[in-house]
């Protein structure tokens, strides 16, 4: 049999963790995934899959072998719709992850006016407050804020944001405003976790930081519920600086300290390295790195 065919039907088992389950995906008789399985492990010499009357699990090599063969079927497939033409207008399903605010912000637009432009492609949005694996996770484009480790990931810089402490006007009028990190112990804290996840509070150059050790009233996983909570006068939270240019503009907020603040942090669109270029990637990539290019607020 075809070695694409063989890893196209294992990829489909290992996926789906079930024969009938990848008969049906793939169109193809119950025994015609069957006899692939077994001649695809002929060939190789090895078990990949532990079968039961219940379940289907991978082996060890079956699991590093479905990673690999989830690999070479998409730069299979994105070697075809290169030699297709570079021209060729994106069709099919492109997933897109982002942090919750930013995502909402910034990206659902691009997404949007992506849609419109390209009526044959689908688009699977995951906005989350921790790091997804794109790998992993089979996403095409991913947006990251902050300094990124050495990876096998592409990287486009689009602009970058400042983590800034802020306050209400209420708040301040009331508790007074501080003038050097260390006046932060004299004052309510509220710590996001997803910016500020350690004790100590960094203000100031690299080289020469200044530390304080924070002791937040409140803490929360959500930086929805953090700008609620400075908003309503609670006390002073470090958030980043795209977060609330909004409420910095109309009033609502106040940036505290900005002569302690640290370097800014830089904001890239990153997709899984591949020889060959999607179409649908590399236009998305082409718009969303315009747009956010083009905001003051990541400038």
């Amino acid at each position: 049999m075809d070695q694409i065919h063989l890893m196209t039907v294992f990829v489909a088992v290992g996926e789906g963790q079930s024969f009938a389950a990848a008969a049906r995906r793939l169109d193809l008789s119950p025994a015609a995934v069957t006899r692939a399985i077994s001649a695809l492990e002929d060939r190789l010499g090895v078990k990949l899959l532990m079968r039961t009357t219940r379940s289907v699990r991978l082996t060890e090599a079956g699991r590093r072998y479905l990673d690999d063969a989830r690999n070479i079927l998409a730069s299979i497939a994105e070697a075809n719709e290169a030699a297709a033409g570079v021209n060729a207008a994106p069709r099919g399903n492109l997933s897109v992850t982002a942090s919750v605010l930013f995502g909402k912000t910034y990206v659902t637009p691009c997404i949007v006016e992506f849609l419109d432009a390209y009526p044959e492609v689908e688009v699977s949005a995951v906005f989350l407050d921790r790091l997804v694996n794109l790998m992993d996770e089979g996403i095409d484009v991913a947006v990251r804020i902050g300094h990124l480790p050495d990876s096998s990931l592409r990287a486009l810089r689009v602009g970058q944001v400042r983590r800034v402490l802020c306050a209400s006007p209420a708040y301040l009028e009331r508790h007074g405003t501080p003038e050097h990190p260390a006046d932060l112990l004299r004052h309510t804290l509220i710590a996001a976790t997803g910016i500020s996840p350690r004790a100590e509070w960094k203000f100031g150059a690299l080289e020469d930081p200044t530390m304080v050790r924070a002791s937040p009233r409140l803490t929360v996983n959500s930086n929805d519920a953090a700008i609620e909570a400075t908003v309503a006068g609670l006390g002073i939270c470090r958030l980043l600086s795209y977060m609330i240019a909004d409420h910095v503009a109309d009033g609502r907020l106040r940036i505290v300290l900005p002569d302690y603040e640290e370097s800014p942090w830089p904001v890239h669109v990153l997709h899984r390295e591949s020889k060959y270029g999607s179409s649908k990637v590399r236009h998305f990539i082409d718009l969303l790195a315009a747009r956010l290019r083009s905001h003051p607020e990541l400038s």
